[in-house]
């Protein structure tokens, strides 16, 4: 593993972790049981789709035009600081953790249906992979790699996520652990958001 691969690794699976409706369904379905693999499969795969065109198209155009580029990087840098303050936000008020509801989803035609607006439907997962992820990528000469650490976080977290749900479960109501994981998140954005600033200045 290099540094493009751990970076892309790191920074994924920060952004994914966050607290979202995405996460509170996949974790519905692994605490009731109900279509957990398909669930699972999906948003990696919706993941992995989303990372790649970011790395691969919207990184690429950004890095053939300097301007832009540092233009971006100056946005990210922005926005990954933004987000870790309200990170922070979210520790100091203990609003970040996950409840599951008891609601039946017993076909999973539907319950694919509700995980694919839960997750395209999303302006956030679109800023996340296209924007930040795709940006963060041009700094790294083996963007492949880079990728291939991002894809491999979003698997590792959807797959326990959604099987180790019932483990998880007495964790994701937690708000002392919500509040810590706030915190470790909002450093590491603080950590990207100034590597991305020492791009341009």
């Amino acid at each position: 593993m290099n540094l493009a691969f751990i970076s892309g690794f790191f920074l994924s699976l920060s952004l994914i972790i966050a607290i979202g409706p995405q996460n509170a369904f996949v974790l519905r379905q692994g605490l009731l049981r109900q279509h957990v693999f398909p669930v699972a499969v999906f948003c990696a795969v919706s993941d992995i789709i989303l990372i790649n065109i970011g790395v691969f198209g919207f990184g690429s155009i950004i890095s053939e035009i300097f301007w832009l580029s540092n233009y971006m990087f100056m946005i990210g840098g922005i926005w990954l600081a933004g987000y870790g303050f309200l990170r922070l936000r979210g520790a100091y008020l203990a609003d970040s953790y996950l409840e599951a509801t008891s609601s039946d989803v017993p076909d999973v035609k539907l319950a694919l249906t509700n995980c694919a607006a839960l997750t395209w439907l999303n302006p956030h997962v679109y800023i996340d992979t296209l924007l930040l992820i795709g940006t963060v990528s041009i700094r790294f000469d083996n963007t492949i790699q880079f990728s291939a650490g991002a894809s491999l976080a979003s698997i590792i977290f959807f797959f326990s996520l959604a099987f180790g749900a019932r483990l998880l479960s007495p964790l994701m109501t937690s708000r002392k652990a919500w509040q810590t994981l706030d915190v470790l998140i909002a450093l590491v954005m603080f950590v990207l958001s100034y590597s991305m600033f020492l791009e341009v200045f």
